[in-house]
């Protein structure tokens, strides 16, 4: 792995601010220097023009004070109009003038002098003003040294040295909120580190502030959630596979065991028909756990446009005796639905209503509302109050009416309500006219005319 890898995020991020904030900083201060540089070039402009204008005033009253600089560093020149230095400062004594240009018409004109009368390197500011002196046309220099661009030293350094401080200020509070931002984070990561399959129920800490790491730690949790229910799926399922396999797997060992034990007195015929009749039933026990299993946690189902009553009336045509059975269909009912599913479900409740029905089933499809509704009736021993949602548990059987040896697993209902619940529906179980039970399923009606196909949680 590359050094880069091995840097932390908190550093990475320093190391970010850190050089914005550097580059951020000089930029002001450059900034802060070049105005202050325009600042006092502009304030000295004014000065050297004030001197220039005091003498210009003095030639042309015919009176020149000395000293003509009454500032450190000024140099002032008179030029006659034969161009010939009448006066000057002592630096400039003997000097030619300090600059050729005039003022062309203007009063004033300026411009940056360097070299000439000036020493070697060094460049001036030079204003020349107008003077009329005997009808004549006199020129008056004013000068002073231009401003560097750092102005003063001491400026310069204590203007650099604040951009430094400040730099370093914001890297150190940006280190800072990184870290602080970071902390959860770090919990996280110790806690997802503590959670395994000794605790699935433990979740990471959400910070209370209302920001990405807040999300990442509900999608975190999320996942957890959604490992906790697949495990204590994977436990259902070996719970009930070793508790509803055990026995007939027992029956079917011990018919084998009797029959080499006694070939004589064994109906080989008679045994292959208990065997297979055992097998058939493990078979549709392994087949159910396994659909219990894959459902709302394997690859998402097709679901397709169908009409509810359409699907009961294709079950009924499968079924040997259709004259039990009475269907009521009181309207079109459209329903987005993985066929399979569905089917298994009308499936499982007619084959309910089959075993624990006298006489009759009535199967009533109707649209209520944005619900689309599918009821199985039945005339038999009806279900008690506190025990109609525990039949919807996995094996669970009331009596003997409900025994295994009348057929089917345990998990028909079992199946029925995950697949109701795969697909945003209900079923429910309660009392007939005729005294049995009534099995209610629920689906969202599908509304929009369009062909539109949507995912199924789980499939078959």
């Amino acid at each position: 792995m590359s050094s880069r890898h091995r840097i932390s995020i908190r550093t990475r991020i320093t190391l970010f601010a850190g050089a914005v904030a550097a580059l951020l900083c000089s930029l002001v201060a450059v900034l802060l220097m070049i105005a202050i540089e325009r600042f006092v070039t502009g304030s000295l402009t004014g000065e050297i023009i004030a001197a220039g204008g005091r003498v210009a005033v003095e030639v042309e009253r015919g009176q020149l004070e000395y000293p003509l600089a009454q500032r450190p560093g000024r140099n002032l020149q008179v030029v006659d109009s034969q161009g010939r230095v009448v006066a000057s400062t002592p630096e400039l004594q003997g000097k030619p003038a300090m600059a050729t240009f005039t003022t062309d018409g203007t009063n004033i004109a300026d411009s940056v002098v360097c070299g000439g009368v000036f020493p070697a390197g060094e460049c001036n500011i030079v204003i020349a003003q107008r003077a009329h002196r005997a009808g004549q046309s006199w020129i008056v220099y004013s000068a002073s040294p231009v401003v560097p661009p750092w102005v003063d030293p001491r400026l310069a350094a204590a203007i650099g040295g604040g951009a430094l401080i400040l730099a370093v200020i914001i890297t150190y509070f940006g280190s800072r909120i990184v870290t602080a931002s970071l902390r959860p984070v770090s919990t996280i990561r110790a806690k997802l580190d503590e959670i395994n399959a000794t605790y699935p129920e433990n979740r990471v800490p959400v910070p209370p502030s209302n920001d990405e790491i807040h999300e990442l730690a509900d999608s975190v949790n999320f996942t957890l959630t959604r490992l906790q229910a697949s495990m204590e799926q994977q436990r259902q399922f070996a719970a009930d596979a070793s508790h509803e396999l055990r026995t007939p797997i027992a029956g079917l060992r011990a018919q084998l065991e009797e029959a080499r034990l006694h070939p004589g007195e064994t109906d080989l015929n008679e045994l292959i028909e208990q065997s297979l009749s055992d097998v058939d039933r493990l078979q549709a026990i392994i087949t159910d756990l396994l659909l219990l299993a894959r459902l709302g946690h394997a690859a998402p189902e097709l679901r397709e446009r169908a009409d509810l009553a359409a699907l009961v009336r294709m079950e009924l045509a499968r079924r040997g005796n259709p004259d039990r059975v009475r269907l009521v269909v009181r309207s079109d009912v459209p329903v987005d639905v993985s066929h399979g599913q569905i089917g298994r479900v009308i499936t499982n409740l007619l084959d309910n209503a089959e075993r624990h029905a006298r006489q009759s089933i009535t199967v009533e499809v109707w649209a209520n509302g944005d619900q689309a509704e599918l009821v199985v009736d039945d005339d038999g021993e009806g279900v008690a109050e506190v025990h109609r949602e525990m039949i919807f548990e996995r094996f669970t059987r009331l009596d003997a009416a409900r025994s295994r040896d009348r057929g089917g697993t345990g998990l028909g209902l079992a199946i029925a309500r995950a697949v109701a619940q795969a697909h945003n529906g209900t079923i429910e179980v309660g009392s007939s006219a005729a005294g049995g039970a009534r099995f209610t399923l629920r689906l969202p009606l599908a509304t929009s005319r369009d062909d539109g196909r949507e995912p199924a949680g789980g499939s078959l």
